[in-house]
């Protein structure tokens, strides 16, 4: 019997939104039998910005206890999803100085010929959501990934409309993650370790 997949979610999330939607995906990928490893990117902001925001604040000390990323968690993975709100149509400057670690092991080519894929979330409707995920998509590239989306491979993704990955629209936190995201957010670490599965399997065949 072949081992479980090893997906890494790796994260960040200022308000709670993101971070709600990795669970959500969490969950989902350890009852499709892999074994996950949930990671959020390190804080770059000053305390006093966090303080300054409650729901910034209640986030940050909701989430104290998740371990920050570090490039073995990825050296780790047969599989990573990676989650940031849009800012500006990119994803966060916190993700970002996170995936800027990892040259070493690009490098080496150890980020190479593993499943990736992403999630993302908008304080407003057409705010960027796409283009996140697929500037995102840009250093999978690099690293020679296989991006697997969820694409609408599922009734679930009809109703949450993006092709790309799951991706909420929050409302400046006054829309919580709702029933429509959290079934995308399944759809998505269902597929993900489906897909990571056969991959792995084909190559241990090989």
């Amino acid at each position: 019997m072949s081992s479980p997949v090893k997906l890494a979610i790796v994260y960040y999330s200022a308000t709670g939104i993101i971070s709600a939607i990795a669970d959500e995906i969490a969950q989902a990928a350890e009852k499709a039998g892999a074994e996950v490893r949930l990671r959020k990117a390190a804080e770059l902001a000053p305390q006093a910005a966090i303080d300054a925001n409650p729901l910034w604040a209640a986030n940050a000390s909701a989430t104290a206890g998740i371990p920050n990323a570090t490039p073995e968690d990825l050296e780790w993975a047969d599989a990573v999803i990676f989650g940031s709100p849009t800012r500006f149509g990119n994803i966060a400057s916190q993700l970002k100085q996170f995936i800027d670690t990892l040259g070493g092991l690009w490098a080496q080519g150890k980020l190479a010929d593993k499943v990736y894929s992403g999630f993302t979330s908008s304080a407003t409707n057409h705010g960027g959501q796409e283009s996140t995920l697929l500037a995102l998509y840009n250093s999978i590239h690099h690293f020679g990934g296989i991006i697997v989306s969820p694409g609408y491979t599922d009734e679930a993704k009809l109703a949450d409309g993006n092709p790309y990955g799951t991706s909420h629209v929050d409302g400046q936190g006054s829309n919580p993650v709702n029933d429509t995201t959290r079934a995308a957010a399944r759809v998505q670490g269902e597929r993900v370790v489906k897909i990571a599965t056969r991959l792995k399997a084909g190559l241990a065949a090989a």
